[in-house]
């Protein structure tokens, strides 16, 4: 599926924004030095023998990695005021123009709208058994290119006054008072009062179950009117269904002549580049699509972990993750940004108040519960993933189905959304989820365990007739 993102959670610190205080790396506030602050120094480099023996660069927050959330998180420090803290940016690419795309479903009138490739108050979802078409409202599913959000993050980074540093990320050293950011090459390292690092990270051990969302997608451009750009469609399971696992296609249009179509799957393992393309290939014909009128004038490719396993947001007491390896990424569905941008608006909120940049956990813990029956239920093969989806959206409107994946139903909600499947193998999984848990109590060793995301096949497909 499109890229939804990279996100996490709590210490004590911070007062009187009012008086022009900051954070100490101790907690306690202290008043702001006059003149140009730390990060508006030059760094004092130098190395004897190959060894780095420039002092630390001292700031308030070290940003480490410089993506999606990073960029989500610049903009809303910039849209709070917050103007007093010393920042840096430590990541080895400097982000620029589209490398990803981003859907998420939120209300009309947020900080995205001026940035959207699009957005469609109706979207259609696909089975073999039929199709529906839902009205979203009060929300609408809206498509976000990555161009607009890096550019939107690099005016908030000069009105910030941040200091970028181009280089790999080494160790982090937490002494409780203060984080050491270890830096490639022979740049010093940084030292912040806190650190948001939102670098894909793996799960601290491996689930009970471990799926991907693997997927591509093709930019289609086509020499005569074929998309209906007044709506999506959001899931198409008229795909031919993996043995083991879920695939869906779907279609985001920008234009009458302009849209992404992508194959996305449910499942343990990834597929070849040649696997990948005659997917969609697949696809693109069940739609109808002529392939001669056809231009492919973009590839996007990507992984995300879909797990029951624990993302430790919180590694350190001053080291906070966010992002997927701060548990922003649904497990029941992969989906990522919308937790992400809620945890860029917490932080900021917090920064702003003078409080700990500690966002809330992502989603409810009895939903990460529900997630992990879902999940076992569809690996076991006692749930068929188009039947599940399409009963969900065909008993229940669209914006709880919607507003349960955000996290956001209560108790009473959800019960009516776990009658919408079917019952016996759903107490399955649930019985067969308490199993492993006591499992996992009475056997220490999965605890060392480790499990690891791949990362993405890549063709060489560029600019092509589809």
């Amino acid at each position: 599926m499109v890229l939804t993102g990279w996100a996490s959670s709590g210490d004590d610190g911070t007062v009187a924004r009012g008086d022009r205080w900051h954070p100490t790396a101790a907690g306690r506030p202290r008043p702001r030095r006059r003149g140009r602050s730390v990060a508006g120094r030059p760094a004092r480099c130098g190395s004897v023998g190959g060894v780095n023996t420039s002092a630390p660069l001292d700031v308030d927050l070290a940003l480490v990695g410089g993506g999606g959330a990073a960029s989500l998180l610049l903009a809303a420090l910039d849209r709070h005021g917050v103007r007093d803290l010393r920042i840096a940016v430590v990541d080895p690419v400097h982000r620029r123009g589209q490398d990803r795309t981003w859907a998420f479903w939120d209300r009309p009138g947020s900080d995205l709208d001026p940035l959207l490739a699009a957005s469609w108050p109706r979207v259609e979802v696909a089975t073999p058994a039929g199709r529906r078409l839902l009205d979203l409202a009060p929300l609408r599913y809206a498509m976000l290119r990555s161009g607009p959000v890096y550019d939107r993050a690099a005016e908030a980074e000069r009105r910030l006054g941040v200091r970028r540093i181009v280089a790999p990320v080494g160790a982090l050293h937490d002494d409780g008072r203060h984080v050491t950011v270890r830096v490639g090459g022979d740049r010093p390292a940084v030292r912040a009062s806190w650190v948001l690092d939102s670098r894909p990270r793996p799960p601290r051990r491996p689930g009970r179950t471990n799926w991907l969302q693997h997927f591509r997608g093709w930019w289609l451009e086509s020499d005569a009117p074929v998309f209906d750009p007044a709506r999506a469609v959001l899931m198409d399971f008229r795909t031919p269904q993996p043995a083991r696992g879920v695939s869906f296609g779907y279609v985001l249009p920008v234009s009458d002549r302009y849209a992404l179509v992508e194959y996305t799957e449910f499942g343990p393992d990834l597929l070849t580049d040649a696997g990948y393309d005659a997917a969609l290939a697949g696809y693109r014909d069940l739609l109808g699509l002529d392939p001669t009128r056809l231009r492919v004038r973009e590839v996007e490719n990507g992984v995300i972990p879909m797990t029951d396993a624990p993302f430790e947001a919180r590694p350190s007491p001053r080291v906070v993750r966010l992002g997927t390896a701060g548990g922003a990424t649904r497990p029941s569905t992969g989906f990522t940004f919308s937790a992400m941008h809620r945890q860029a608006e917490q932080v900021a909120r917090a920064l702003a108040a003078g409080r700990p940049p500690v966002p809330r956990p992502a989603y409810p813990r009895r939903h990460r519960w529900m997630d992990a029956v879902a999940l076992r239920a569809l690996d076991a093969g006692g749930v068929d993933g188009p039947e599940f989806f399409g009963r969900l959206f065909d008993r229940n409107p669209a914006e709880r189905v919607l507003r349960f994946l955000d996290g956001a139903t209560s108790p009473a909600q959800e019960l009516a959304l776990m009658s919408s499947t079917r019952l016996l193998p759903m107490v399955t999984a649930t019985a067969g989820d308490a199993v492993a848990r006591l499992r996992d109590r009475l056997v220490p060793a999965r605890r060392s365990a480790t499990w690891a995301v791949p990362p993405p096949v890549v063709g060489e497909r560029a600019d092509a007739d589809g």
